[in-house]
């Protein structure tokens, strides 16, 4: 079990956005959805895409690079690049689809706290 680290104030982050943040030598991609807080992994494990950067809809996070997508709750490949057939399959064989590290996250008072 690991400790919680503040990483924000709940006001400075709006609902629908994300924002990166570097906590104990890492850069962790923290998100808002509705009242619901979400933290995970800043970089895309496909190529290393800034998550941070991409789209987020609902707690879908689309990688700007290659369209991978994944999902906040538990990082859940939901999409392994946006590229047609041949090249797709191809592409996951070279590097295989991996989730994305999510860390828990909790509120005490105006503060967001990640699991580190």
């Amino acid at each position: 079990m690991g400790e919680f680290v503040e990483v924000s104030k709940i006001d400075e982050l709006k609902d629908g956005t994300m924002k990166t943040v570097n906590v104990a030598g890492r850069e962790i991609l923290v998100a808002r959805v509705r009242d619901n807080y979400y933290a995970a992994d800043k970089r895309c494990p496909h190529m290393g895409g800034d998550l941070s950067q991409g789209k987020l809809e609902g707690t879908l996070v689309t990688c700007p690079r290659h369209g991978s997508q994944f999902d906040l709750v538990d990082g859940k490949v939901i999409r392994w690049t946006n590229w047609p057939g041949l090249i797709s399959t191809v592409s996951k064989i070279v590097k295989s689809p991996r989730p994305i590290s999510t860390y828990q996250v909790k509120l005490e008072g105006d503060r967001i706290l990640v699991e580190i």
